[in-house]
C-alpha cells in the first residue's frame, strides 16, 4: 500500500501554506491532518480549497480536548480526506467562520455552537440549531464538564 498520492498532496499543501501549517500528518491512506493555528484557520483553508478547487465541505468535527475544543473541517479532494485542525480556548471560543468561503459550512457550524459553545465570527445566521429555544444558554452538552442528570424514579403507589 503506497502513500505516494498522499505524501505529493501533502507536499504541496506544506509548500502552499508555509509556516500557517503547524503539523502535516498523513493519517493512513487517503486521510491528510493538518493543524494550523485559529489565527490561520480560514486563510488556510481558503488557499488550499482555492488551489485545489474544493467545493464539497463533508462535515465539521468538534471535540473538547480539555482546556480546549477542537474545530476539524473535512473536506474532500480527488478521494482524500483532508482535515483541518485548529484550537480555540473554552474561555473564548471563537473562531472564523468558513461559510463565506464553503456555503454548506452554515449549519454544521451551528451545530457545534449548541453542543460545544463555539462562535463563529460572521456567521450569517447563528442561531440555535439542535438544542431547544429553552436551552441554557450557558450549557454545551457535548463539553466534558457538562453532566447528565438522571431524573428520579417515579415511586410506585
Amino acid at each position: 500500500m503506497s502513500l505516494e498520492r498522499e505524501e505529493r498532496l501533502a507536499s504541496e499543501i506544506k509548500d502552499l501554506l508555509g509556516s500557517r501549517a503547524v503539523e502535516i500528518k498523513i493519517q493512513r491512506i487517503r486521510s491528510i491532518f493538518v493543524t494550523v493555528k485559529k489565527e490561520d484557520y480560514k486563510e488556510s483553508i481558503r488557499k488550499v480549497v482555492d488551489r485545489f478547487a474544493i467545493t464539497h465541505l463533508s462535515t465539521i468535527t468538534g471535540a473538547d480536548s480539555g482546556q480546549t475544543i477542537d474545530v476539524m473541517p473535512h473536506f474532500s479532494y480527488a478521494g482524500t480526506k483532508i482535515t483541518f485542525k485548529s484550537s480555540v480556548p473554552k474561555t473564548a471560543a471563537e473562531i472564523d467562520t468558513l461559510t463565506d468561503i464553503i456555503p454548506g459550512a452554515v449549519m454544521y457550524e451551528r451545530e457545534i455552537h449548541d453542543l460545544l459553545g463555539v462562535g463563529f465570527k460572521g456567521h450569517p445566521t447563528p442561531e440555535r440549531f439542535i438544542l431547544p429555544d429553552d436551552w441554557p444558554s450557558d450549557v454545551y452538552p457535548l463539553r466534558k464538564e457538562y453532566k447528565v442528570v438522571r431524573p428520579e424514579p417515579i415511586p410506585k403507589t
